[in-house]
C-alpha cells in the first residue's frame, strides 16, 4: 500500500522528539498512529520496534555526551529485562491460545497508564506550585511511602553517576516488567520506567531520561531479536523513513529537555500518558459499528 512520504517522516520525527525529551521509546504512541494511517497492526508493531532502536540510540548518545546516562543502572535494568522479555514472548503464545488476549492486555494497559498518569500529574502540579523559601525545589519530588519502605530491601548498592543508593532488586524487577511489556505490547516501557526511577529510586529527571533511553535501546534490540525468530513483518522502506525522522527528532527533543525543569517534564509526560490512555479506553468502549452509526452510516 502507498503512504505519504512526508507523513511518515513527520510521525518518525515527532515520536523521536518525544523520545529525546522524555526518555521513552515512543512505541506506545507510534504503533496506534501507524495503524491510523492504514498500516496493518502486525507490520506496524514489527516496524515500530526498529524505530524505537533508532530513536533510543540517537537520544541516548546525545544524553551520554551531556553526562546524563548511568551505565551501571542501565545494565542492571537490562539484566531484569532479559528475563522479562523471554517470559513475555512465551506468554504471548499462551494468551493467544486462551483467546481474547488482545482485549485483556489492553484493559490492563489502560488501568496501568491511568494510574501512572494520574499520579504523575498530581505530583508534578504540586511541585510546580510556588513554594515558600527553604522548601524542596520543584525539580526534586518528595520521597514516596513506597520508596521509604523499599529502603529496607537487601542488596543495597550505590549508583555514583545518579547519586542514589538502592537495592539491586528494585531495578532488576523494574527491568523485568519493562521487558515483559516490550514483548507483550511491542513498546519500550519507558512510560513506566521513567516515573518508577523518579519516584521509587529517587533519580533526577534528566538522568532518568538518558538512562532510560540507554536501557530501552538494549531491551528493544533483545526483544526484536526474539520476535524476529517468530515473525518477519518488517516493512523495510517504512522502517528507513521512520529511522530518518526519529533520529533527527530525538536530537531536538534532547535540546528541549535541557531547557525544562524536572517537574515540567513530569507534567508533560503525565499529560501524554493520560492522552494515550484516553485513546485506548475510547477504542475499547466504542465498537466500529457504533462509530458508523454515529457518523450516520449503516452497520
Amino acid at each position: 500500500m502507498s503512504v505519504n512520504l512526508l507523513l511518515v517522516l513527520g510521525l518518525g520525527g515527532g515520536v523521536g522528539f518525544l523520545s529525546g525529551l522524555f526518555g521513552v521509546g515512543g512505541g506506545f504512541l507510534l504503533t496506534p498512529l501507524l495503524m491510523m494511517v492504514g498500516i496493518t497492526p502486525a507490520v506496524a508493531a514489527a516496524t515500530d520496534a526498529n524505530q524505537i532502536v533508532a530513536a533510543s540510540t540517537s537520544g541516548a548518545y546525545a544524553h551520554y555526551k551531556n553526562g546524563n546516562v548511568d551505565i551501571k543502572m542501565g545494565i542492571v535494568l537490562f539484566a531484569g529485562s532479559l528475563a522479562g522479555g523471554a517470559v513475555g514472548v512465551k506468554l504471548v503464545k499462551i494468551l493467544l491460545a486462551a483467546g481474547n488476549a488482545e482485549f485483556w492486555i489492553k484493559v490492563c494497559f489502560v488501568v496501568f497508564l491511568g494510574g501512572i498518569g494520574a499520579f504523575m500529574m498530581i505530583e508534578s502540579l504540586r511541585a510546580l506550585r510556588p513554594r515558600a523559601p527553604g522548601t524542596a525545589k520543584a525539580g526534586s519530588p518528595k520521597p514516596t511511602a513506597s520508596r521509604t519502605r523499599m529502603a529496607g530491601w537487601p542488596l543495597r548498592t550505590s549508583f555514583a553517576t545518579s547519586g542514589v543508593e538502592t537495592s539491586l532488586l528494585l531495578p532488576v524487577l523494574l527491568g523485568f516488567l519493562v521487558g515483559l511489556l516490550a514483548a507483550l505490547m511491542g513498546v519500550g516501557g519507558g512510560f513506566i520506567m521513567v516515573p518508577a526511577l523518579v519516584y521509587l529510586v529517587g533519580m533526577r529527571m534528566i538522568m532518568v531520561v538518558g538512562t532510560g533511553l540507554f536501557q530501552i535501546l538494549l531491551t528493544t534490540i533483545y526483544v526484536t531479536f526474539l520476535q524476529a525468530l517468530m515473525n518477519h513483518n518488517v516493512d523495510v522502506i517504512l522502517a528507513v523513513l521512520l529511522l530518518l525522522g526519529s533520529t533527527v527528532g530525538a536530537q531536538f527533543g534532547v535540546r528541549m529537555g535541557r531547557r525544562l525543569k524536572g517537574a515540567q517534564l513530569r507534567f508533560l509526560l503525565a499529560g501524554l500518558v493520560l492522552l494515550v490512555m484516553g485513546k485506548m479506553l475510547f477504542d475499547l468502549l466504542v465498537q466500529p459499528a457504533d462509530l458508523i452509526q454515529f457518523a450516520g452510516g449503516h452497520s
